[in-house]
Order: C-alpha cells, then structure tokens, then sequence
C-alpha cells in the first residue's frame, strides 16, 4: 500500500518563492511507485490549497491564480487518524484525504521557525524535518550562537542588540561594534538567504546595515567579518541516533557576502528549476584531510548540540590565512533540500527523500513508546466551584 505523503511548503516569509522552488524539486524526487503525493500550498496569507495543479512549476508564475485553481483545504485529527479535507465541500468528490507523513519544505519564518513543527506536533503526524525546540533554535541566530558557545564550539567573535535599542541610543552599539573591529557583518536574527545582510567597514556604514536588517527581524545579530574568508558548507542527513556527513562544499562569489539573487537567480533562466544548486560552487571543496575531518567533526557537533533532524546543512567560515574553522549557522531546512552535495557520494535525490520519510516514521514510533500522560485524580479533590481555588476537605 502506498504512503500518503504531504509536502507543505510556501507560507508566510519572504522566502516564500524560495520554498516553493525547493518543493517541486522534492515532489520530482519523490518515488512515485511507492508514495501518494499531496501539495500543500500555504499562501502568504497563511490559507492551505491542495490540489494537482499545485505539482506544476508554472502555476505559480502567478500566486493568485494558483490559489484560484486549488482548493482550500484544512487538516484535522479523527482518533488516530490525520485527515486533509476541503473547505467548501463539492459534489460527487471525495472530502478528506488521509495523511500518512508530513514533509514540510518551507524556508524562514512561520515554517523554518518551530511554528508550523509545533502545529505538526500537536496533530501528532510523522512529519520530517527538526522538531519544534530544534527548528527555533536553528532559525534564530542569537539562541543558536548562545547554545554553540555553550558547547564549546568555535564561532567569530559577535554581539547582538534590538533594533528598538539601537534607535533610542546608538552609543553604546557603536562602541561595541568599534571594540569588535572592523569590518563586522551585520543580520537579521531570523531570516535566511542572506536577506537584510550587509558588510560594514565603517561606522556609517554600520548605521546604515543596523536600519536595513532592523527593517526584516526586531533582534539583529553583528559579527566580526573574516578578511581572507572561505565559505564552506556541508550537509547533515539524519538524527542524533544516526547520521551520515555530505562532501563539503566551497561556496564562491564575486561580492563580500553571497546575495539572494547569487544563490537562486543567479543562471535562473534555462536552469530547470536547479535552486541552489545553480550557485557557483566547487564540490568537492578543495581542503586539506585535516581541515576536511574537522568540518564534518563540527557538522556532526552542531548536529548533537542542538537535536536537529531531517536534512540540514551547516555553513562554516574558514580563515584562509591560519585554517581556522567557524561555525556560522545551520540551517535545518536547506534551500534545494541541499541534494546537490550528496550527488556524488552515490546518494540521488530520490534516496535522500526516501531517508526523510523513514526518519519520520521512526521518530513517530520513538514518541509513541514514551510516556507523555500522567494519570491522576487531582481534578477529583476540587469542588464545583473549584475554578475560584476552592479545594473540597
């Protein structure tokens, strides 16, 4: 019998495009012998549409149209059983489909961030991707940063700040930037893609980065910018109980900080729907053992430190100078599901995607042998007007 399997992605962030591109990618991957799919689309107003037109790139050249050609759709739990039905019922078509696993494929926020994970959860539906703690971790830079220091993994030297703070009283901000040296990165906390991330070599120039990330994510991130900077990336897939590292990647660019438009329009036209895996990039990176050995040591680390799962990848600074390794981020739902650094290990798309679902399928029969009710009569010991704190004698 085959799997229903859904596959969520769009939602409410300005990477919505982005995750629109990584899911038909996906959706081609999947085996379609042994799985059902079901699109879901949630717009960027945060409504659900399914439907068959939703598995054609083209559709949407034009958002409005695309939600006009599928259906509004909701999910609902009926005993043990996960269900999609439509909003508006239609004659003479079936109204729900059953849900057998959720892969949701969204990158940023309302879908990167823990929120559409605690949703999941809470409809207790195999799904595969970071859990809830996992994925808001992940997504926010500063907890994240707080956690790899806690755990003893190198990062650049960094300080963080809210915009409102900065526009009451520059100061101190300025001065610490001034301590930290420049040039100094600035970002916002909770977005990807390098979306409102700017290089300064300047105070002004500082000024000008804080009120551009300030105007995307209301916690802002700076960092200590690395002169003779390589970027190397490696994807993780697995869990804390079992992981496999990708080859390593050196990500190039011919500006200080790899754009959006480098990383997804960059080749665009003719790509056939490539994503990221149309960025300019050696595969394998060209790093000597030791260094090679340390990146996927660390890869694994991050992985451990914060219980991610799924498919990720962790992005790395490398001072080119003295060989010293940074963690930047991970990023536990990569752009292209990262399957272009596990082409040629021998492991195909289509693998990587089978993996995600039988992660998802063991993690649901870990959480089902736990305990997570606690059977009590407390609520017998309170009398009917127990809401105001009154307890029977």
């Amino acid at each position: 019998m085959k799997l229903n399997v859904a596959i969520m992605f769009g939602g409410k962030s300005v990477e919505h495009e982005v995750s629109i591109i990584s899911a038909m990618q996906a959706i081609n991957a999947l085996d379609k012998t042994k799985v059902n799919v079901i699109p879901i689309y949630i717009s960027k107003d945060s409504q659900l549409y399914s439907g068959d037109s939703l598995l054609n790139i083209e559709t949407y050249s034009d958002l409005e149209q695309a939600k006009s050609q599928s259906n509004s759709v909701y999910l609902y739990k009926d005993k043990n059983n996960v269900y999609m039905n439509l909003i508006k019922p239609k004659l003479f078509k079936e109204q729900k489909q059953l849900i057998d696993i959720v892969i949701p494929i969204m990158h940023g926020t309302y879908g990167e961030d823990g929120k559409l994970q605690g949703f999941l959860e809470l409809l207790d539906v195999p799904f595969a991707s970071s859990d809830t703690t996992a994925s808001a971790i992940g997504q926010d830079k500063v907890i994240m940063k707080h956690i790899f220091q806690n755990s003893g993994l190198p990062i650049v030297n960094w300080f963080w700040l809210y915009g409102f703070e900065f526009k009451n009283d520059q100061t101190p901000f300025l001065e610490k930037a001034e301590t930290l040296g420049y040039p100094v990165v600035i970002k916002p906390a909770n977005l990807g893609s390098s979306i409102g991330i700017s290089f300064a070599k300047n105070a002004d120039e500082f000024i000008e980065a804080i009120h551009l990330a300030s105007e995307f994510d209301e916690k802002i991130v700076v960092e200590k910018a690395i002169s003779n900077l390589r970027e190397v990336n490696c994807s993780v897939l697995g869990d804390v109980y079992h992981n496999e590292v990708s080859l390593i990647e050196e990500v190039g660019s011919s500006a200080e900080l790899l754009s959006f438009d480098e990383k997804y329009l960059s080749n665009a036209k003719g790509s056939k729907m490539q994503g990221m895996a149309s960025t300019k990039r050696d595969v394998p990176a060209q790093l000597s053992s030791a260094l090679e050995a340390e990146v996927h040591r660390l890869s694994k680390a991050v992985v451990h430190s914060l219980n991610s799962s799924g498919i990720c990848r962790i992005d790395f600074m490398i001072d080119a100078i003295t060989d010293a390794i940074y963690i930047n981020e991970i990023n536990t739902m990569p752009g292209s599901l990262a399957f272009y650094l596990w082409a040629d290990k021998g492991v195909d798309f289509s693998q990587i995607m089978g993996n995600l679902i039988q992660q998802a399928i063991d993690r649901k029969r870990r959480s089902d042998q736990r305990t997570t009710t606690y059977a009590s009569n407390i609520l017998s010991n309170y009398a009917a007007n127990g809401s105001k704190g009154k307890l029977k004698m």
